[in-house]
């Protein structure tokens, strides 16, 4: 793979003398973990459906990374050579990240949740030569849809999965075998390090145009980001961080996955959310931060309060992907005497604000926090990109920073980073005086359901096709847990019908992700447009909070 990551190299002297760009790697970090505290647990990995938990200490954790690497180039794995891995937070999708660094190869992180309809465009288009997938998770057989769909993606070879029974499961090809004693496998480990400003990353994002965006991060991007996010919340080499979230998501990844090692700390993974276990991890593993959307928060705080059982350890609780109502921040507070810290970010830039931990608990309500260090922002115009505007003026909302993607896989067109530097986001914000931001709307046309993002276009695309539907949009309504939901409205053809069962048929008929379908239908006469014909989508947003203010 030659990838076009064009948004690096006019900034890297500029990120080394400010001192954001440290010329580190996730080997190096790994190395020096080896060579400080190889006895110390690194990983504990929990499996709900299972029912068990794998351990590893920094040695342990070593071993296998360069185990499964050498495993991966008898596959035919090389550098820069993609590496799909649709794992949920198992140990397998850890050590997946550190082997693909060990050989340079390039890791793309897809949700558990993607099916055919999303797995098709994304490992076509990332060329990925390897998948790495669960047998089967939650009553799912992946491997039966990707066998399906792997005759129209040429540059897939392989398909690997865990805890499968035949010779192409994850153990029998990668972590049985002890490739790391083989004759040649220390030439091979040490033969195509990537350097710090190669692209270790490719993730897709869900954008306004229907087809995702490859995202690609090289090493320098990624820990520009994550070292003054672990100063700003104080973390080090003695805190446990939990993690439930994907890692296939940049929290997950970054954050559950790259920073615990960057720290020297340990990180505990829990695969199926499910409160009642998460407060029983937290206190067997001693847990002190994780980060996590807003419904998580609302579960664990219900899950203490209703079980009677305090998380002494917690003391940080990043919460990020949606606003976090006030009322909840009080009742985590009290529920679980954790500090609850806003967070606004995105794909492109891993975490961008975040409040200070000596912040009084309204500015998590309030506001998305405060800049990182080696990150501007500005709010201009909606319709230019000129000056900044005045404090507490809405606008379009810019980033500068030392985090910036590398740019989008193939679509450097829309890259969204003008000669200057800054990042259109798509994001609406305001900014106080003292340079906390306030996200008030976004220019994208995606939902955010429970941290995420629900591809508007291409669902609309699809309803569009129903021979039913003469016009249909996708708008989002407020929810309590999940921040937000997705509405369908449609306008049906004359004498034709429509109802919500025949929607999610449809959807789910076009191989949709469960996550993605609107879970409200309403049907109109006509579509609020404008003289051009085009749906002003705010106006059924107000009609539709309305209708759910009636009840």
């Amino acid at each position: 793979m030659d990838f076009d990551a064009v948004l690096l190299a006019p900034r890297r002297n500029r990120m080394i003398e400010q001192g954001f760009w440290h010329d580190r790697t996730i080997n190096g970090e790994l190395d020096a973990c080896l060579a400080a505290c190889p006895d110390k647990l690194a990983l504990t990995a929990y499996r709900l459906e299972a029912g068990d938990a794998r351990r590893f200490n920094y040695r342990e954790l070593a071993q296998m990374a360069d185990r499964v690497a050498v495993g991966m180039t008898r596959l035919g794995v090389q550098k820069n050579d993609i590496v799909a891995c649709q794992l949920p937070n198992w140990w397998q999708f850890t050590v997946t990240y550190l082997a693909c660094s060990r050989i340079g190869a390039v890791m793309n992180p897809l949700m558990h949740i993607f099916r055919e309809r999303e797995l098709n465009f994304m490992l076509k288009h990332g060329e990925a030569k390897v998948i790495i997938a669960p047998k089967t998770f939650r009553g799912f057989d992946y491997e039966q849809m990707i066998t399906a769909i792997q005759p129209g993606l040429p540059d897939l070879k392989h398909i690997v999965t865990v805890d499968g029974q035949g010779a192409n499961s994850f153990e029998a090809l990668l972590s049985g075998p002890a490739w790391e004693k083989e004759a040649d496998a220390a030439a091979i480990l040490s033969a195509h390090r990537p350097g710090p400003d190669d692209i270790t990353q490719l993730i897709y994002t869900s954008g306004t145009t229907g087809e995702p965006k490859g995202v690609m991060h090289s090493a320098n991007t990624v820990m520009a980001n994550i070292i003054p996010y672990a100063q700003r919340l104080q973390l080090d080499a003695e805190d446990v961080v939990l993690m439930a979230s994907p890692m296939a998501h940049q929290t997950g990844f970054m954050y559950g996955l790259m920073m615990p090692i960057m720290l020297k700390a340990s990180a505990v993974l829990q695969d199926i959310w499910e409160p009642k276990k998460a407060v029983e991890v937290i206190n067997t593993e001693k847990a002190s931060f994780t980060m996590a959307s807003t419904p998580f928060l609302t579960d664990l705080t219900k899950g203490v309060t209703e079980n009677n059982t305090p998380v002494p350890t917690l003391k940080t609780f990043l919460c990020a992907g949606a606003p976090i109502p006030g009322p909840l921040v009080e009742q985590a507070r009290a529920a679980l005497g954790t500090k609850i810290v806003s967070a606004w970010g995105m794909t492109e830039n891993g975490a961008v604000t975040l409040i200070e931990l000596n912040d009084p608990d309204e500015r998590a309500f309030t506001t998305d926090g405060l800049a990182l260090a080696g990150v501007e922002l500005k709010v201009v115009e909606i319709d230019a990109s000129g000056p900044a505007l005045p404090a507490g003026t809405p606008g379009k909302l810019y980033v500068r920073g030392c985090s910036n993607f590398g740019g989008y896989l193939k679509r450097p067109h829309l890259n969204g980073t003008d000669a200057e530097g800054w990042f259109d986001t798509g994001d609406l914000a305001r900014m106080d005086e003292q340079g906390y931001i306030r996200i008030t709307g976004r220019s994208k046309d995606v939902i955010i359901r429970g941290g995420e993002n629900i591809p508007v276009v291409e669902i609309e695309s699809l309803l569009y096709r129903h021979p039913a539907v003469a016009m249909a949009a996708i708008v989002a309504y407020p929810d309590e847990r999940l921040g937000e939901r997705a509405c369908a409205v449609v306008v049906t053809k004359p004498g034709q019908s429509m109802d919500l069962p025949e929607i999610v048929r449809y959807l789910k008929e076009h191989q949709v992700a469960t996550q993605y379908i609107p879970e409200r239908l309403q049907v109109l006469d006509a579509m609020p447009a404008t003289p051009s014909g085009k749906i002003q989508k705010f106006k059924l947003r107000e009609q539709l909070q309305a209708m759910l203010a009636q009840g």
